[in-house]
């Protein structure tokens, strides 16, 4: 397939706007430029909160029903762009575009338009006193929110925070990550051509420090920044934005541990740890690459993974049958790569992959790794502590709940853990111990829109989702009326 060019635009007031610095976009698989993109400055960031301040007097009064119509319009046109928008995502990220068309633009569309319904569809609260006064509660929207999203499914993450932000009247700017700018862009297009109003939505391309990330995270005129990314990188925003004090909800990192208790049904275990453990070549936050398997069947357990694991196909994410795709970009490749070295310095033994795969041009060029499974270690080893981001897994026994429980908790993080079993006691039991923010019993990336959604520990601050995003994005208000 030819390599497209993408001349990617910031989106500012409606309308699209060329920057005055520009950088390259690179296609994961090959290195191949593919386009370039503008970088936000000062300039370019104070127009877009501008934009979006001025919008939100009309926007924030235009009435619950009447952003649903306009939300549901480009929730309509997000499904209409299906086959664009799974290329698109292959070209930005590098991942398989199978994974693409199993039903992603769709979850796309869901997350604009569910909570265009549910902003329409929710209840208030009233608390009437003894005395004959009622207090009843309103919920306003905030402001301008600063919405910042990471590489690694980048469209999945701003239509996330975007249904919420303006389904209960906020306007938004949109900061996606430099790596993969050109499915916001897109979103951008797909926006304005559904007609929503100039301001509402803006995005700003640009790298963090000293660009467009600080200059927003910054920026008097913002009131709530949304994050999701890496947890270093939130604990800086957390001090930028302290300075006006801006409402924050971060979703960071992720070290989940997927526990697997010798009941467990070996097949699905077997099936569910795979998707875990590769899925989106394991640059998920929410991957489970701690595979603590009880000691009776440990052994069955691991042959079992690894003959599943070695049928995995590497290669040309445009094409059907890959299953793993490239990784972000050249350095993400060597830092993964770094903690395989590391774990080779160490008793661990690397019993699949580690290495490259052989592809032929222009795919030779590509961030690929394979499959990587390693046995041997320890729970306070780097491999199993620190967030490695790619397809690289760790295989340790354990006997019995609690020692299984110490080395799930045993970690900075908290985001999310996989438990499977077939005794439902010890099921609810193991999940209400482990310190995450989700847990999954027997499956994995089982998401409700209605659910809170974030992680304890270093994996983030509050929770968004359902009527949590509502607690987010509004203002709540008591009005106490008086029986006089």
């Amino acid at each position: 397939m030819q390599s497209p060019s993408f001349h990617v635009q910031h989106y500012i007031g409606g309308a699209f706007v060329e920057g005055t610095r520009r950088f390259e976009i690179f296609y994961p698989a090959t290195n191949e430029i593919i386009g370039t993109a503008p970088e936000g400055r000062a300039e370019e960031v104070d127009a877009a909160v501008q934009a979006a301040t001025h919008a939100f007097a009309a926007w924030s009064r235009a009435g619950a029903a009447e952003r649903r119509r306009v939300l549901k319009a480009f929730a309509d046109a997000i499904r209409a762009h299906a086959e664009d928008l799974e290329r698109i995502e292959t070209w930005d990220v590098g991942r398989p575009i199978r994974e693409n068309r199993a039903g992603y633009v769709q979850r796309l569309a869901a997350n604009i338009e569910f909570f265009a319904d549910f902003a329409v569809t929710h209840g208030s609260e009233a608390y009437p006193m003894d005395s004959g006064y009622i207090n009843y509660v309103l919920r306003q929207p905030v402001g301008v929110a600063a919405l910042i999203t990471p590489w690694n499914v980048p469209m999945l993450q701003a239509t996330w925070k975007i249904g919420p932000a303006l389904a209960f009247g906020n306007t938004v700017v949109l900061k996606p990550a430099e790596l993969t700018p050109i499915g916001a862009w897109k979103l951008a297009q797909i926006a304005h051509s559904a007609g929503l109003p100039p301001g509402v939505l803006n995005v700003v391309h640009g790298f963090g420090p000293e660009s467009a990330g600080a200059l927003l995270t910054q920026h008097p005129g913002v009131q709530l920044i949304s994050f999701t990314g890496e947890s270093t990188t939130g604990k800086i925003i957390m001090g930028a934005a302290s300075h006006t004090l801006k409402r924050l909800s971060f979703e960071l990192g992720g070290k989940g541990a997927n526990i697997i208790f010798a009941d467990a049904d070996l097949d699905r275990a077997v099936a569910i740890s795979l998707r875990s453990s590769f899925f989106n070549q394991g640059e998920f936050c929410l991957a489970g690459p701690r595979l603590l398997v009880e000691r009776p069947i440990y052994d069955e357990f691991l042959q079992r993974f690894i003959a599943a694991t070695q049928q995995l196909r590497v290669g040309d994410p445009m094409d059907p049958e890959t299953t793993v795709g490239a990784l972000i970009a050249p350095e993400h490749l060597q830092r993964v790569r770094s903690y395989i070295d590391i774990a080779r310095g160490t008793q661990a033994e690397i019993v699949l992959g580690g290495d490259q795969p052989d592809l032929p041009a222009p795919f030779n060029r590509g961030n690929f790794l394979n499959p990587t499974i390693i046995v041997g270690v320890q729970p306070q080893d780097r491999v199993c502590q620190e967030e490695i981001f790619g397809p690289v897994v760790t295989v340790a026994p354990f006997d019995g709940e609690e020692e299984a429980l110490a080395i799930a908790n045993g970690v900075a993080y908290g985001l999310s853990a996989v438990v499977q079993t077939r005794n439902l006691g010890r099921a609810v039991r193991v999940a209400g111990a482990i310190d995450a923010g989700t847990v999954w019993i027997n499956d994995f990336f089982v998401r409700d829109l209605r659910v809170p959604f974030g992680g304890m520990k270093q994996s983030g601050i509050g929770r968004e989702g359902g009527h949590y995003s509502l607690e987010f994005f509004t203002e709540a208000k008591t009005v106490c009326l008086s029986n006089q």
